[in-house]
């Protein structure tokens, strides 16, 4: 079996690192903007891919990322399951699990406003399901 993802595209916000609360490990959620051209001719459309990243993998995601940086995230697919307090119903989240992560761009002090506009999904928060504290 096979589930390897590597996606390379810039970070819509500022990645913001939590801790679970049960056993403190770090973890960050963030969202990737990857452009793709679908014929030679025609404008570019944009994806968003959910990606969270756990440890050593989350605090370097936090330390050297700013939103607009261009960054490589190599990892897995993950299809997470829960019931909405609210309204009882079920919902499921698809999102990259990080591996690793690399630079593919300018240096952080060198990232200027890439043009990344993210306004619809600025309410993303892979982690508000988990057990982690804000």
């Amino acid at each position: 079996m096979l589930n390897k993802v590597v996606l390379m595209g810039r970070l819509t916000k500022d990645p913001e690192l939590k801790h679970t609360k049960t056993n403190n490990v770090p973890v960050v959620g963030f969202s990737l903007a990857v452009d793709r051209r679908i014929a030679k001719d025609k404008p570019k459309e944009t994806d968003f891919f959910n990606v969270i990243a756990w440890q050593s993998t989350a605090e370097f995601v936090t330390k050297h990322f700013i939103q607009g940086q261009q960054i490589c995230v190599e990892g897995r697919l993950q299809l997470r399951k829960w019931t909405d307090k609210a309204t009882d119903a079920i919902r499921y989240a698809t999102e990259v699990v990080a591996e690793s992560v690399h630079f593919a761009g300018f240096k952080r002090d060198d990232v200027q406003n890439s043009g990344v506009n993210n306004e619809s999904r600025d309410d993303f928060d892979p982690c508000a399901e988990l057990d982690v504290a804000a």
